[in-house]
């Protein structure tokens, strides 16, 4: 009796521990996400519509990554904003790639919330 006992104590251990990490895999990507796209739009706002499109690309894959690990509509609200904020900046428009960069961090900060 006593083993099965300690046998279920370490499994619910082990589950807690894997939903813990997952949820934290999730808020690090989001916390990344949140970092390079307030980096995107410092270079957008100086003019460095190639280096906000680097970041803002960064910032995408670490949204998607959290979004994978955990549903949230404003990570996809996010994610909408960091596509327009790549596409803006691929065709060289810092100034609209830093709007959507702007929206986007503010849905991020959202998510993180």
């Amino acid at each position: 009796m006593m083993r099965k006992f300690a046998a279920v104590v370490v499994v619910l251990g082990a589950l807690s521990f894997l939903t813990a990490g997952i949820s934290w895999a999730a808020e690090n990507h989001v916390k990344e996400a949140i970092d390079h796209d307030k980096q995107a739009i410092e270079h957008g706002k100086a003019g460095h519509a190639d280096v906000l499109t680097k970041h803002a690309e960064t910032a995408l894959m670490h949204a998607k990554a959290a979004q994978k690990e955990k549903a949230n509509m404003h990570l996809d609200e996010g994610i909408k904003h960091l596509e327009g904020a790549v596409a803006s900046g691929k065709k060289g428009d810092a100034p609209g790639g830093t709007k959507h960069a702007e929206e986007a961090l503010m849905h991020l900060q959202e998510a993180a919330k």
